[in-house]
């Protein structure tokens, strides 16, 4: 399907929009599961044994991914309806209120059981939000990429997530360390979540003035947009067969970026016995070196291809993971530094950085915000939000065995199902590449 070549500062303009904007998502979304372990086990579900406390946050923390499949059916309907950009509004500020409120909310001592009860609230308000805002900051991306650079485009607002980490732990690591123990978690760990307020208002000017994608601008005067898209991915075959191997492919990468942007503090800290500042200071420096690699292996994508790519990135995450753990245990501040830079900083990313141009090759315009929404957020629910739950009873139970043999089990279902995309049934540039775009039915 041809489209209008757009003006360079729409296009620069787009980019900004993308990256701002799953960058505050992401870091109100983060700033949580990093406080789930350092805080709210203690102020919101309090109790004699340390280890129910974690667990119950961390449970907290996975109900955010069980909300954010809804998300990314509702947004990803009106993203296919009535286009990409006016869902982003909207997420956005869904998102900022809620982190504003759980900075605000009284902790058990105060309103007793109310206190965890708000809380879930709000974090099911954070999930709804972030899983209507993945899909269409992708697509504002990648369809307004120039032809052979979707990777690259596509990375842009991938490197939100990077940059949001950094932003979440690099807050709560400073109010950490200018505060004392009982003044962190009194209020200082607070200030990072009223922070969002400053972000969201600050995202909102840049995304108001984005005008909507060429592809669906095109698609939707020439053909019309889907009635109901969840109905047209379910009955095509092919969206079908995309949607079950993309969340399968899915499985190592969240798995992953939740195990050592997230779980490695809860572990380091608690069980390991590890001052938390290193454990933060280390994802954090992990998280910026990732801003960098995360368009490097986008790039990359658009010359080896995004399956190559991918899966190149799942190995190596899981070889590198061994001595990762063992580095943790070896409680060296410099050697835990070291390899979370490798295993997240830079394994990582070639899995995340041609992500968003993979997933939305899998789908035709009229269903793709749909389609990756649902691949992405419903994967979710267990690649990310219970990957710090499972990691944490596995480590009680079996110590590191049973943490790697979970890491490669994951790998292996990643694998398979990203080498089972066949190259020709993408939608490479709009296009499928065995058939021109109007060959392929588009269900009414």
């Amino acid at each position: 399907m041809a489209t209008t070549p757009e003006k360079s500062t729409d296009v620069r303009l787009v980019v900004a929009s993308s990256v701002f904007g799953t960058t505050v998502e992401w870091y109100d979304f983060f700033l949580y599961g990093t406080a789930a372990g350092l805080v709210f086990n203690k102020l919101y579900f309090p109790g004699s044994d340390p280890l129910v406390g974690t667990v119950l946050a961390f449970a907290t923390f996975a109900l955010g991914f069980l909300a954010r499949p809804i998300g990314g059916f509702v947004f990803g309907h009106l993203g296919d309806r009535v286009g990409r950009k006016k869902i982003l509004v909207a997420t956005m500020l869904i998102m900022g209120t809620a982190t504003c409120l759980i900075g605000l909310l009284p902790d058990y001592r105060m309103i007793g059981p109310a206190a965890p009860i708000i809380l879930v609230v709000l974090r099911l308000a954070q999930g709804v939000a972030v899983g209507g805002e993945w899909g269409g900051a992708v697509l504002m991306a990648t369809e307004y990429a120039p032809a052979g650079k979707r990777g690259l485009y596509g990375s842009f607002p991938q490197i939100g997530l990077a940059i949001g980490l950094t932003l979440g732990t690099g807050v709560l690591a400073l109010l950490n360390a200018v505060t004392s123990d009982e003044a962190f978690l009194l209020w200082g760990w607070r200030i990072g979540f009223l922070l969002s307020a400053v972000l969201v208002v600050a995202g909102l000017l840049i995304r108001v003035k984005v005008m909507e994608t060429p592809a669906f601008r095109t698609m939707a005067a020439e053909e019309g947009t889907a009635t109901v898209p969840a109905v047209e991915l379910v009955r095509d075959r092919l969206s079908r067969r995309h949607l079950l191997l993309g969340m399968g492919s899915r499985f190592t990468e969240g798995v992953a970026f939740n195990a050592w942007a997230v779980f490695v503090i809860s572990y380091g800290s608690g069980t390991l016995k590890l001052d938390r500042q290193p454990l933060l200071v280390g994802v954090m420096i992990a998280a910026a070196v990732m801003v960098v690699f995360i368009p490097v292996f986008g790039r990359v994508s658009d010359r080896l291809g995004r399956r190559r790519t991918f899966t190149t990135g799942a190995v190596t995450t899981l070889v590198l993971a061994i001595p990762a753990l063992a580095a943790l245990h070896s409680g060296n501040p410099v050697l835990i530094t070291l390899s979370l830079i490798a295993v997240l900083g830079i394994s990582y990313p070639v899995m995340y950085g041609p992500q968003a141009a993979f997933y939305a090759e899998l789908f035709p315009i009229s269903r793709r915000c749909t389609g990756i929404s649902v691949v992405y957020q419903l994967s979710g629910v267990v690649a990310s939000g219970l990957t710090p739950l499972i990691l944490a009873y596995l480590a009680g139970k079996t110590g590191t065995t049973g943490i790697l043999v979970y890491l490669a089990a994951t790998t292996v279902v990643s694998v398979v199902c990203t080498l089972a995309i066949r190259q020709s049934d993408l939608f490479e540039d709009d296009e499928r590449v065995s058939a021109p775009a109007k060959e392929v039915p588009r269900l009414t």
